[in-house]
């Protein structure tokens, strides 16, 4: 949720977001009136309210006729301030149901476009050469096979289509991914966190995944509880309807949780092997800070990513996401997009979000600052999706007998193996 003053101090910087994110502005116009009818609402309201006071004061000390008179207007008046109470409650939840639809405020400086207008701002690394080497890169799921490390075929008999088992040395480099970024985000000062995987709705709404995410969200109506698709929802909710200290800002968690995803309106795409699943594991960084403190905390969560990429040795790539893609809560999102050797081209593997004020404001998450009590900033950051980084290691460190070698910095979590070999037949 925005803070209402932009709305009634300059709606066109709110037409601008909207028209960058290839939204209706519409809208503005309707909060602007929805705005204006719910305070001439509570106005009425008020002043009814403050007669009403005011006769009690009068009955109180008349007399006679006088009195009787008095009585006969406080009747009245009771009706009518219960009549205009109603109506400004509910101009009320008129304004906040509209104001929950409206994305957080697009940065002026995010490139413009939908999602194929990403600016690349850097490229590091460089991809093998494998013509060079003499064969032919293998795609992840061949070499999976191979290896032993994924049973798609299982996961499908289980579960449906887009499971899978990790099995053998497939979950022994999930343990080692996991093991490293939370050692990475050790180093980092993070605090880490095992975040509950069933949320209430209020966590979703707070976290802007019942809007235009909601179709991709599972539902469990029986319990009123939504599966998470990252612990994001869980790690914002955290302090949901607390007052902080600020000195105690930014604070910095690392949660790691199971992500569902139901991937609504991808049929078709990406269906072989394990890049987009309807389940995986993921550890993400999630940051609480003052606002005023935000974009350079999202610096920091795009310079982690970069960190612990780099640590593996893929090549990658930084994008600036265009404002027509990005999520509801993200005033401006990066994505590092790794290597793929058999697709020949680079595909998404982290992302991190500057979601401003809006999360915080939705939540009721707010810190005691020196001038008062205000909204924080929430900051996210993937540090390591599973399926995906696991893809990138298969294929960019695969041999040409159907072998991997392991990146140095996973090889303590595995025993010291240097390889990943071929599964006894």
């Amino acid at each position: 949720m925005i803070d209402p003053k932009i709305l009634r101090s300059d709606p066109d910087r709110i037409r601008r977001s909207q028209l960058a994110r290839g939204e209706s502005d519409g809208i503005v116009d309707e909060l602007l009136a929805a705005d204006a009818a719910r305070r001439a609402a509570i106005n009425a309201f008020e002043v009814l309210r403050a007669e009403q006071k005011d006769l009690g004061k009068q009955v109180a000390q008349a007399k006679g006729d006088e009195k009787t008179a008095l009585l006969t207007r406080t009747k009245e008046l009771s009706t009518q301030v219960k009549a205009t109470e109603a109506t400004a409650s509910e101009a009320d939840a008129t304004f906040d149901a509209l104001m929950l639809t409206l994305p957080n405020l697009v940065f002026d400086d995010v490139p413009r476009g939908g999602e194929d207008d990403f600016v690349v701002l850097e490229t590091v690394g460089t991809p093998r050469d494998f013509a060079a080497e003499g064969f032919e890169p293998r795609d992840h799921l061949e070499l999976a096979e191979i290896l032993g490390a994924v049973d798609m075929e299982r996961g499908a008999k289980v579960s449906g289509s887009r499971f899978y088992f990790l099995t053998g040395p497939g979950a022994m480099l999930e343990f080692a991914l996991m093991n490293h970024a939370l050692a990475k985000a050790g180093e980092w000062g993070f605090t880490p966190v095992i975040a509950p995987a069933l949320v209430k709705p209020s966590a979703m709404e707070g976290t802007g995944f019942l809007g235009q995410a909601a179709q991709d969200v599972y539902y469990l109506p029986a319990d009123d509880l939504y599966l998470v698709g990252t612990s994001e929802v869980a790690l914002a909710a955290m302090h949901s309807q607390e007052i902080l200290d600020a000195e105690t800002l930014p604070r910095h968690y690392v949660g790691y949780s199971p992500c569902f995803r139901r991937e609504a309106g991808s049929y078709g795409k990406d269906t072989r092997g394990i890049f987009r699943v309807h389940w995986f594991d993921k550890v993400e960084m999630f940051v609480y800070c003052a606002p005023e403190d935000a974009v350079a905390e999202h610096q920091r969560l795009l310079s982690f990513e970069k960190d612990f990429i780099e640590s593996l040795g893929l090549p990658y790539q930084v994008l600036d996401v265009a404002s027509g893609d990005l999520g509801l809560s993200a005033a401006r999102k990066y994505d590092c997009y790794g290597w793929i050797p058999s697709q020949n081209k680079y595909r998404e593997i982290t992302s991190t979000s500057n979601c401003t004020e809006f999360q915080s404001r939705r939540l009721n998450t707010r810190a005691r600052y020196a001038d008062g009590v205000g909204p924080v900033a929430t900051l996210n950051g993937t540090l390591c999706a599973m399926p995906r980084m696991i893809i990138m290691i298969l294929e960019n460190f695969q041999q040409s007998d159907g072998s991997v070698k392991v990146p140095e910095a996973l090889r303590p979590y595995l025993g010291g193996r240097e390889f990943l070999t071929p599964a006894a037949r």
